[in-house]
């Protein structure tokens, strides 16, 4: 990622207990430079809390099949999210977001591909089985995300990083 300017953070930051807060900084090397996603995710006792970063560039990728990311996580916590929103619609609008979950290993690379089949619609954590699909040739918004698994199995919460060496989108065919 050459620059992060167009992204925002957008945690959790309201709610007493469980406020959560994040950092979304360049890494800078003679060697690389990529992208680090620091998280200090405080939830709710239920797991209530989120972490994110959010930009509002528009992005057609009709003629694509998914998104590929390369991360290594580290701290206490390994799942995260990419959200979606598409047609202009925002945040606290009542639509859905479009999220899929990835798990990463500890202090280890790896490439995720994350087809866009996969990205599910959500509100507040909550999945919507009757929302329309996601619309790919106009999103609108892109977050990425840790959560403290509210809706989930799992509870995360304490320090972590997921460091980003790029986000690309690509088609089937590559």
């Amino acid at each position: 990622m050459a620059s992060l300017d167009n992204w925002k953070e957008s945690s959790d930051t309201v709610r007493t207990p469980g406020m959560s807060k994040g950092a979304f900084v360049i890494q800078k090397s003679r060697l690389f430079q990529r992208a680090v996603f620091f998280s200090m995710l405080n939830p709710q006792p239920n797991g209530a809390g989120f972490v994110g970063f959010v930009t509002h560039d528009g992005w057609n990728l009709r003629n694509f099949s998914g998104i590929e990311l390369k991360v290594r996580g580290q701290g206490e916590n390994f799942i995260y999210k990419v959200n979606f929103k598409h047609k202009g619609q925002l945040s606290d609008d009542g639509s859905p977001s479009y999220e899929t979950f990835f798990k990463v290993p500890r202090n280890e690379w790896m490439t995720l591909s994350l087809p866009f089949d996969s990205f599910k619609p959500y509100y507040r954590g909550r999945f919507l089985p009757d929302a329309e699909p996601l619309d790919t040739s106009d999103i609108t918004s892109v977050t990425i995300q840790i959560s403290g698994g509210v809706y989930e199995d799992y509870k995360q919460r304490g320090s972590s990083s997921l460091e980003i060496e790029y986000m690309q989108a690509v088609s089937s065919h590559s």
